[in-house]
């Protein structure tokens, strides 16, 4: 009866050291972070092709770019929703004010417009 027993006891192991990392997966699967979108515009609300966006990780300082299309649109996918983030417009020589997305805002998607006073 023993060996039975340990045969069970190590098969209960075994199957809960592969159903945990799976559940583990699963469940983060739907955290694949957030997104950050928005566009870059000037003071009439034209979009500003050719802007670049900074995006600054404000626990590592590590920043990512994106170069805006003719749309001016932007977008930064699968964020950390437990990092605080900066981000700024250059256009030219001109800048945005620079914008927090907090890892305390729970939204999945982050929208942020970014206005550029190019006359200055």
């Amino acid at each position: 009866m023993k060996r039975h027993s340990a045969s069970a006891v190590l098969l209960v192991m075994l199957l809960v050291a592969v159903t945990i990392p799976a559940y583990t997966k699963e469940k983060n699967k739907g955290d694949a972070g957030r997104m950050l979108t928005g566009k870059v515009v000037d003071k009439q609300d034209n979009p500003l092709a050719d802007s670049v966006v900074y995006l600054s990780n404000t626990r590592t300082r590590a920043v990512k770019t994106y170069i805006v299309g003719p749309d001016g649109l932007y977008h930064f996918p699968e964020l950390s929703p437990n990092i605080d983030y900066e981000v700024y417009a250059q256009y030219k020589d001109q800048k945005s004010d620079t914008k927090t997305v907090s890892q305390f805002d729970d939204r999945k998607a982050v929208n942020l417009n970014l206005r550029i006073d190019t006359k200055k």
